[in-house]
């Protein structure tokens, strides 16, 4: 079957004003996006140069990680200044240059937003230490007196995702926390300065225009009373889920109810309502829909989803778990599979090799794209990018890299600048041939560049551009609740959604071998090469198809 649109007139499947329950949301990765001035690091105009390709991929909103003020200890999770633009992303008027040139092209914008720690260099903290214990301005901060004989050990055994102990001492003695890299120590938010400042920091980018923010380390804001010891062993168990008690407190939904204020003053308007998108890491996606209950906030990523691995049972058993939890809140689900600080998916599913990883993740993306919710797409993945596992060590730049534990400190790999064109590095990332990237690309990623894909009926850009825009089109797909599981032998996952205008039926075969099915209905979009029969179809492995039925 050629992969080709037949798709019934566009509707708004979302209630007036909810958009986000349906959004193509493209994360943006500033640092790796496109360069506008040719220094090797991607920038802000380099990002408002190339909107008009995202408008043309057909996603409804872009979400641009942290751009503000920064040393860079963490690629800007480190945050100096958050009403400032980073020099080397631009500056303020290019931030309001690109919310503009956004909207006029009918995308929204969110924003990340860090609010559990900053960095080091934020003039908080600096005076935090300047002034020493005792003092209001370490307040903001979580210092505690060593303990030992001299207070030389960490006031409690917690440890840092990024590895390591979770404590750093200063001169005078005390420690301070923080839960990442020592460059960022955490916030106290029992403080009231801290709730009044990110309260400001939320109006300040509303008042610029921005549509919602992610909000980083959402789960993380506040600690357990009295910040116990937990023991070595069970946060060794517990970490990679960041499901350790000094995460996922209830304290947390307190100050998302007093943002939700805020933004709701803003109201709809012509773009909808301002939303804000919690990054929290939660044990289970239940505990997840607790930051979505009413009057909170209206999103949280589906990091359950995310690392589900290419198995028919596991895939079926979490979109039934996610859609009964997100429906218990009337929350829309969301779904992703790759993004800034995990394997590309077309890594992550190729079981060693590349062409099954590759097959995996486009039938991946018509499961994901065909599911009720937002799906979230991470820059590249249009493009088929495979993580770059091969990278120098003296090229590496990502602070878990150096440490001890924690995590694997291989997130560069995702985080490789994107190819737009050329037979050279960086392949138009830059505004000249063979210039600078902050991280090297492939040589073999000029066969990957937006220009070498784009008209290429068969190329992995084409089929995300065909499959944004059927989802955008046909009724049956977008936001929902639910969806009818059909029949279907194991290794195979087959499913109806059906409204008063249209029904939609999606097969995808992840076993190892082709599996006829009976024909649903009128092909809409395969992942690929297909051939429907009257009755039956034969699915090849690792492929998904689309059907009107």
């Amino acid at each position: 079957m050629t992969q080709h649109v037949t798709a019934a007139p566009a509707t708004d499947s979302s209630p007036a004003g909810e958009w986000w329950r349906d959004a193509g949301i493209y994360q943006v990765y500033p640092r790796s996006f496109a360069d506008g001035n040719g220094d090797g690091m991607g920038d802000l105009p380099g990002i408002t140069a190339r909107l008009p390709y995202l408008r043309d991929l057909g996603v409804d909103a872009v979400w641009l990680s942290p751009f503000y003020a920064s040393p860079q200890a963490d690629a800007g999770y480190d945050v100096a200044d958050y009403r400032a633009v980073d020099p080397m992303f631009g500056t303020l008027t290019d931030a309001d240059g690109l919310i503009g040139e956004a909207h006029a092209l009918g995308l929204r914008v969110i924003v990340d937003i860090v609010p559990n720690h900053c960095s080091d260099r934020h003039e908080w903290f600096e005076r935090a230490v300047r002034e020493g214990p005792g003092s209001a301005a370490r307040d903001r901060f979580l210092f505690r007196p060593g303990r030992g004989t001299d207070g030389e050990l960490p006031p409690n055994d917690w440890e840092s995702v990024f590895g390591g102990p979770a404590w750093t001492r200063v001169e005078d003695g005390q420690w301070y926390l923080h839960l990442f890299a020592p460059e960022q120590p955490d916030f106290n938010w029992e403080h009231p300065d801290v709730h009044d400042e990110f309260r400001s920091v939320l109006r300040f980018w509303l008042d610029l225009g921005v549509d919602g923010f992610r909000i980083d380390v959402a789960h993380g804001l506040v600690k357990a009373a009295g910040l116990p010891d937990i023991g070595h062993a069970e946060q060794v168990k517990l970490l990679g889920k960041q499901a350790v008690p000094y995460f996922d407190q209830d304290g947390v939904h307190e100050i998302y109810r007093d943002w939700r204020g805020i933004l709701d003053e803003y109201g709809e308007g012509d773009r909808g309502r301002r939303i804000a998108v919690a990054e929290a890491w939660t044990p289970t996606v239940e505990r997840s829909a607790r930051y979505l209950r009413r009057g909170e906030l209206h999103q949280a990523f589906n990091f359950e989803y995310l690392t589900t691995g290419w198995d028919a049972v596991a895939l079926r058993a979490v979109i039934d778990r996610s859609l009964a939890a997100m429906n218990a809140v009337d929350a829309p689900a969301t779904w992703v599979l790759s993004n800034h600080d995990v394997v590309r998916h077309a890594t992550r599913f190729a079981d060693g090799s590349g062409a099954r990883g590759l097959r995996r993740a486009r039938a991946a993306t018509l499961l994901m794209l065909a599911l009720p919710g937002s799906a979230y797409l991470y820059q590249g993945e249009e493009l088929g990018l495979p993580e770059v596992t091969e990278l120098p060590d003296e090229v590496r730049q990502d602070p878990a890299f150096f440490r001890s534990a924690g995590q694997d400190g291989t997130r560069d790999g995702c985080r490789v600048p994107l190819p737009w064109s050329g037979e050279r590095a960086p392949f138009g990332f830059g505004p000249r041939e063979g210039g600078p990237s902050w991280l090297p690309q492939p040589d073999s990623w000029k066969d990957l560049s937006v220009a070498a894909q784009s008209g290429d009926p068969a190329s992995t850009l084409e089929f995300y551009r065909r499959a944004l825009a059927v989802r955008r089109a046909h009724p049956a797909l977008g936001a929902g609740r639910d969806i009818t599981w059909l029949p279907a032998p194991d290794g195979v996952l087959a499913f109806r959604r059906v409204t008063s205008a249209g029904s939609f039926v999606c097969t995808v075969n992840l076993s190892a071998s082709p599996v006829a099915l009976p024909t649903p209905g009128t092909p809409l979009l395969a992942s690929t090469e297909v051939a429907p029969g009257a009755g039956r179809t034969v699915l090849p492995a690792d492929s998904a198809v689309w059907w009107a039925a």
